[in-house]
């Protein structure tokens, strides 16, 4: 399994889509996920009003996706782990969901370049103050969780978001390659 990190507009679902696309894998959106969750009424009516999902509510759906994706070589997870519990249950049930964490990608873009992208995507809520907002409530979640990763001994890549998406990808791969997690046969 990979996790891949990155604040709003670093592009963590285009390099996973596209990883997944090149190598038959399993692409895992926690966001995703809960959009397309509509079996809980709840949880629809929590996602409607802006609260957050709990963790465990979180923790259940994308054990349910594991499960569903467990014919599928490698499986790149988004957005999920985001809270350090999060984390820990993701390392914890390892055995429960036969998939160790191969990776965590880090993709790093400066702010300057991360305000530029939010904008192009012209939602009406990226504002300044927002963008501000969301960058420091992921430095307060993605420190704790990399901390504890690495005591885990999850191997932790740190990758240049920067220039275009093919470059982005090209570098992913590269380091992926590296790491023994990827060779020229398993493309697609």
């Amino acid at each position: 399994m990979i996790v891949f990190f990155g604040p709003a507009g670093a592009g963590k679902s285009v390099q996973g889509q596209i990883l997944a696309a090149r190598h038959g894998w399993r692409w895992l959106s926690s966001g995703q996920l809960l959009r397309d969750s509509k079996r809980d009424p709840e949880l629809v009516k929590q996602m409607h009003s802006g609260e957050l999902v709990s963790s465990d509510m979180v923790n259940e759906i994308v054990a349910d996706a594991l499960e569903r994706a467990k014919d599928i070589d490698h499986v790149i997870l988004d957005g999920y782990p985001r809270k350090l519990e999060q984390a820990k249950w993701l390392i914890e049930t390892h055995d429960r969901h036969k998939r160790p964490i191969s990776l965590a990608v880090v993709l790093e873009v400066p702010r300057a370049e991360l305000e530029k992208r939010l904008k192009v995507r012209g939602r009406i809520d990226d504002t300044a103050e927002v963008i501000e907002e969301r960058l420091n409530i992921y430095r307060q979640e993605i420190y704790p969780i990399l901390t504890y990763l690495t005591e885990a001994k999850v191997k932790i890549t740190h990758i240049d978001g920067t220039g275009t998406v093919g470059k982005v990808h090209d570098r992913i791969e590269a380091e992926l390659k590296a790491l023994g997690l990827v060779d020229d046969s398993d493309e697609e």
